[in-house]
């Protein structure tokens, strides 16, 4: 969770209607601020905050916020045009349990109803669990309807009870999926309020548009003016009057009209001048085109935009558009305006931009709205995904993300709005020039790709390797409904073009079943003699546009069939020449509840949407573009079959016990490091892992007796070393396996001495394991992504073969599930010839488990879990290494802009 430093660390975030406030920790400096803050209140207000009218009350109110920490007293304000506009604050002691706090919460006159109480205590909430606080207390007068509807809509849950004239409330503070809900709740609704001036804004300004042609200020300002922008337009440039027919004025000061929106398209070197003086005229929202800043004119331009309340897109962009028509927005230097439609599209790359905005228009959609992110300053993708969900007009998401800010905030984001539309994105950066250096197999394992991958995964977000097999997957989900699951009949008119569409459904992961008696009956009697009615259907090159079309309209009908491929090339014949076929696909009788597309081997565009009486049907010219496609199309249909996870609720958790092992290991290394056996175990027994029985040992003859406590049926041991900094046993020859009876424990213990007795510190014995199915498991805390599982084959060739998955903690109960069927060894879990599945139920606790302990303890740097050994009868972690760092992880969904 958060911890806002005694320094007090500035943090901006976004009230419910858009106004940017800075929330940090109060200071002793603040108390005539604060003082200044209940003076201005009314008698009424007063009364409600201290129940009475007494100055006196203020006084000591704004006085405490000069105390020191360790009094147990802790205070935020919020800060807005550099007054003090709202403080909440917390005390413990005074009779009170350790984990219990008295809170109080004030706003200033004429501040309320903007949502600052609720953003103060949603903060104090992430600084009070960071210090132990379990619970708030609160009291206020029974009257005080609006404090009351604070502490009860804040999405925790409120005990309250009547003690005379006012109401005891008692706020446990759990981290429940209902307070999550409503952080989200009102973080969305801030969003989009403060993205108004931007996307909707009702007058523009263009700084920087020079009177040569050539300028990028130039071509913003022309393709506002072509573009027919339905809000006002002005020009800023010292040395005009007029641009383009755009009235220009000297500065933004100089304007008869405040812009909602002002486009920088002037020098790196006089951007962050720019922005300030925009931020004191009133302007609300920010495109920077320029490009080129450097870390102090970054740092200046962003603070510029906090102080001033504006949203900023960019700096180094293409621009952003709005084709709404109540807008008309095109505030981009694209060559062409952008066509109007239903997708939204938000890049960082420019030229991604413009190839997406080419590519839609070819295809009819159009976008809703587009942005270029450029070096994603502010708004973000997440914040994009909030605008289209409720911008009643956008029902396709397209994203071109480099970067993350707050990954799991939009993966939280991203799984609710997937859930109303597609969200479909390029998986760029998927190679490395090098792997991390890393000392486990979990950190090997954990490259930049899998971490995408898990994340979009989990989010329900459609990946695609190209631009192009975007498009092609943009197109299928636009106009066709979702196939049901994943079996495809082919038809064709040639059984060569079929064979290929076959060929492609298979390695797409789709499943081309026979048809059933009485379907193939039914398609004989419409198909022309000569046709084949197997998988794929070769309807022969004599098949006519009618009897084309009744075969797929039967098909289409069929329970057993969730899509149909249409596979056609140009023949001889009079009946299929040039587009009549073709027509069997688009003019349909009634609409075909199945997917349908075609693909058109002689069509020169990849993709194109064919006109039909119900819609449009998508063609392809490739076969393999069609069923991957439909096989993206099978995977968002699936998922959305499935419920919503959940995290579940584990058994036998001592989160409490569990931190305090790692404290006490901190405190002994500062610096972090590898936990040694003792340690270890202690902490998987807090979450409840289960461990091969073991026991330490540090002298030859402690090794004998322990090896007899332990040895199993077969009379067999493991002995393993162990020093500080020792990672993989195997490649020190660190290990000696099948040790039997009291000699050669003895002469394995002797081994390890006279080889590593320098730096030795003991040595671990261990029954040895039956035979199994050896797994991996682990836990990698990445500096952006928040902790990454990764599951996947295990034993000494771990890293060789690199069957592994990943998905990002905290896991769900479908999440844990994908990830056990994602690895190429899955199919061994499962059982086969003859033997029955391992224990995945122990193999489920095990995942969750670990992803419990690596979400309670952001010290947890990584652990390697290798191997574990998978039963029929129990899943057991054979070895595991786990190593800690100092660290404390922000509350990644606290409300705040980055």
């Amino acid at each position: 969770m958060t911890v806002i430093p005694a320094s007090g660390e500035r943090v901006h975030a976004l009230l419910t209607d858009g106004t940017t406030v800075c929330v940090r920790l109060a200071r002793p400096d603040d108390q005539e601020a604060v003082l200044r803050l209940y003076s201005e209140m009314s008698d009424a207000n007063l009364r409600l905050r201290f129940f009475s009218v007494s100055r006196r009350s203020a006084e000591q109110a704004a006085a405490r916020v000069a105390q020191p920490d360790a009094s147990g007293y802790r205070a935020l304000v919020a800060e807005h045009g550099g007054r003090i506009i709202g403080i909440a604050e917390y005390q413990t002691g005074a009779g009170k349990t350790a984990d219990s706090a008295e809170i109080s919460l004030a706003v200033g006159e004429g501040r309320h109803h903007r949502g600052v109480g609720t953003l103060l205590l949603e903060h104090l909430v992430s600084a009070a669990r960071a210090h132990g606080v379990r619970t708030f207390t609160a009291d206020a007068l029974a009257e005080n309807h609006e404090m009351l509807r604070v502490f009860s809509d804040l999405g925790l849950r409120v005990e309250r009870r009547f003690e005379g004239p006012e109401m005891h409330c008692v706020i446990p503070l759990e981290d429940t999926e209902e307070y999550l809900r409503s952080v989200e709740r009102r973080g969305q609704a801030a969003d989009v309020a403060s993205l108004v001036p931007l996307l909707r804004p009702g007058c523009v300004a263009v700084v920087g548009a020079g009177r040569r042609p050539g300028s990028v200020g130039r071509a913003v300002l022309h393709n506002l003016s072509t573009g027919r922008f339905a809000g006002q337009l002005y020009a800023v440039n010292p040395k005009a009057t007029s641009i383009l027919g755009v009235g220009a004025y000297p500065a933004v000061s100089a304007l008869p009209r405040i812009p909602d929106l002002a486009v920088i398209a002037v020098p790196a070197g006089e951007v962050a001048r720019v922005a300030e003086e925009c931020g004191r005229f009133g302007v609300r929202a920010l495109l920077v085109v320029s490009s080129g800043l450097d870390a102090r004119q970054a740092g200046e331009l962003l603070a510029a935009c906090r102080e001033h309340d504006m949203r900023l897109v960019g700096p180094n962009c293409l621009g952003l558009a709005n084709t709404e028509d109540r807008v008309r927005l095109d505030a981009t230097f694209a060559a062409a305006h952008p066509a109007p439609g239903s997708a939204g599209v938000a890049v960082q790359s420019g030229g991604v931009g413009i190839a997406l905005l080419g590519g839609l228009e070819r295809l009819g959609i159009g976008v809703s709205s587009f942005v270029s992110l450029g070096d994603k300053y502010d708004v973000s993708g997440n914040d994009l995904l909030q605008w289209w969900e409720s911008d009643g007009c956008t029902d396709l998401a397209l994203l071109h993300l480099e970067s993350f800010g707050n990954p799991r905030a939009f993966s939280r984001t991203a799984r609710r709005v997937t859930r109303r539309m597609p969200i479909l994105t390029v998986d760029a950066g998927r190679t490395e020039a090098g792997r991390r250096a890393a000392a486990s197999h979990t950190a090997a394992a954990a490259t930049t790709t899998l971490t995408r991958r898990a994340l979009f995964a989990q989010a329900g977000i459609t990946a695609t390797r190209t631009i192009p097999e975007l498009l092609e997957t943009a197109a299928l989900l636009h106009t066709q409904p979702l196939p049901a699951d994943g079996r495809v009949v082919v038809v064709t008119n040639a059984g060569g073009a079929g064979v290929l569409a076959a060929d492609a459904c298979a390695e797409a992961g789709l499943i081309l079943p026979p048809l059933s008696p009485g379907l193939v009956d039914d398609l004989l009697s419409v198909l022309p003699p000569g046709a084949s009615t197997a998988n794929p259907v070769d309807a022969t090159a004599a098949v006519a546009e009618e009897q084309l079309r009744a075969c797929v309209d039967r098909l289409a009908a069929d329970d057993g069939v969730d899509a149909v491929l249409v596979a056609l090339v140009p023949t001889a014949v009079a009946a299929a020449t040039g587009d009549v076929l073709v027509k069997a696909l688009t003019h349909a009788p009634a609409r075909r509840a199945r997917t349908i597309a075609a693909v058109l081997l002689d069509q020169d565009a990849p993709v194109r949407l064919l006109p039909s009486d119900t819609g449009h049907v998508p063609a392809y010219a490739d076969p393999q573009a069609a069923a991957r496609a439909v096989a993206h199309a099978v995977e968002r249909a699936r998922r959305l079959a499935r419920p919503p996870g959940t995290v579940p609720d584990l058994e036998g958790v001592d989160t409490s016990r569990g931190r305090a092992v790692v404290d006490r290991f901190l405190r002994q290394h500062p610096e972090g490091g590898w936990l040694d056996p003792r340690a270890r175990a202690e902490l998987l027994d807090c979450y409840g892992i289960p461990q091969s029985p073991w026991a330490w040992v540090e002298t030859e003859d402690e090794a004998v007796w322990a090896a007899d406590r332990l040895k199993g049926p077969d009379g067999q041991v493991v002995l393993k070393a162990h020093w500080p900094g020792l990672v993989h046993k195997t490649d020190q020859h660190a290990i000696h396996l099948d040790l039997r009876g009291d000699a050669q424990v003895r002469g394995a213990f002797r081994d390890f001495d006279a080889r590593f007795g320098h730096i030795m510190t003991g040595a671990v014995v261990q029954p040895l394991a039956p035979r199994g199915i050896e797994l991996f498991a682990g836990v990698v805390q990445d500096e952006v992504f928040g902790p990454l599982i990764l599951f996947g084959l295990g034993g000494t060739a771990t890293e060789v073969l690199a069957d592994h998955a990943a998905r990002l903690a905290p896991l769900t109960d479908l999440d844990v599930q994908g990830l056990i069927t994602a690895p190429r060894c899955a199919p061994l879990l499962f059982g086969r010839e003859g033997t029955g599945p391992v224990d995945l139920a122990g193999l489920e606790q095990l995942l969750l488990r670990l992803s419990r302990m690596a979400s309670d303890l952001p010290q947890l740097a990584e652990a390697d879990f290798n191997p574990v050994l998978a039963r029929p009868e129990r899943i057991m972690a054979l070895d595991a290494r786990i190593r800690l760092m100092p660290r404390r992880a922000p509350d990644p969904y606290l409300r705040r802009l980055r």
